[in-house]
């Protein structure tokens, strides 16, 4: 069992008056205690099996976080989707127009490279599809909108490669739009982590599903504006729910690096790996260069784009030095 942190107040950290009264705040703060709480239930949401093949290379995921974060996580964002389909009717009914099928409940996961959204978004898609309200729930990367290497290397963008400018951010715009039309079916491109590229040909479909998690570094960036002043959409716009998964910018680099570590041992020792060069690399070596890595491309890039889109979540997961969630951040209604 984890040890549990200290009980916090609602609303930020350190919002206190002169006076020492809590400022107000449109947010509810809660220690991991009180989250859990909120869940309690006899039965464990998924099994141990389950768990392993959700969780992440370095991400520390056991029963105790499913059951204490992950299912009071699943209940929350099942009251959602029942409220938007009880709207979807209501709204229906007001325009006295026939009962159309609503369209997908999309869910946006955002936060840093190494800080465990990937695991929190399949976590998240294994335990929503347990509810019988909703069992078809899709997952896409927004990896696959990136442009290819060669487009890329194009635009001397290679080096700034998930910056928001790196993406196909159009297509992307495209995919959410499509879904939140109630399209029968939309397809999205796939990535391969091991070539470390956009896979030619190669789809995903999405067939109505009742619930869509998008993840992605930049799933959260507002709107961009245009050379003649106008603001265009976001995906974000079409969101009903967003999360975002945070940690000390000290945390994230250590878990990079041990995450670099691991694969140096593992996928760049695959000679198809586009990283294969670093699998020769001493421990030493790997570690300075995963740190230059760090500090020239996933550390910038999470100060300048990725950080600052925190505070548009609905939700903020924030993790402890080891992996687990601490305290948990959700917006007012």
């Amino acid at each position: 069992m984890r040890c549990m942190a200290p009980a916090r107040t609602t609303g930020p950290p350190h919002a206190a008056t002169s006076n020492g009264e809590r400022e107000s705040s449109p947010y509810v703060e809660l220690d991991r205690a009180a989250w859990a709480a909120l869940g309690a239930a006899p039965e464990q949401p998924l099994t141990e099996a389950e768990i392993a093949r959700v969780r992440g290379l370095g991400d520390e995921l056991d029963l105790d976080e499913v059951q204490q974060v992950y299912l009071p996580l699943s209940r929350l964002l099942s009251l959602y989707v029942k409220a938007a389909g009880d709207l979807h009717r209501a709204q229906e009914e007001f325009l006295a127009r026939p009962h159309p099928p609503r369209t997908p409940f999309v869910i946006g996961l955002a936060g840093s490279v190494a800080v465990g959204k990937s695991t929190t978004a399949r976590v998240l898609q294994h335990m929503l599809a347990h509810w019988p309200e909703h069992p078809s729930v899709s997952l896409v990367t927004t990896d696959g909108f990136l442009y290819p290497n060669a487009e890329l290397q194009r635009r001397g963008l290679l080096a700034r490669k998930g910056f928001p400018e790196s993406y196909d951010r159009k297509a992307l715009l495209r995919f959410v739009m499509d879904i939140k039309s109630g399209n029968d079916e939309v397809e999205a491109p796939t990535y391969s982590h091991l070539t470390y590229d956009v896979v030619p040909d190669e789809r995903v479909s999405v067939k109505r599903p009742d619930i869509v998690i998008v993840e992605g570094l930049n799933v959260l960036q507002p709107a961009r504006v245009r050379e003649d002043g106008r603001t265009g959409l976001a995906i974000s716009d079409f969101f009903d729910f967003s999360v975002y998964v945070d940690a000390a910018m000290s945390d994230i680099r250590r878990w990079y690096t041990e995450r670099f570590l691991r694969l140096r041992e593992t996928a760049f020792r695959n000679p198809a790996s586009y990283f294969a060069r670093y699998a020769e690399l001493s421990e030493a070596e790997a570690v300075e260069e995963s740190g230059r890595i760090w500090d020239t491309i996933n550390g910038p890039n999470l100060e300048e784009n990725v950080r600052p889109t925190r505070s548009r979540a609905t939700l903020v997961l924030r993790k402890d030095a080891d992996h687990s969630v601490r305290y948990v951040r959700l917006r007012k209604v």
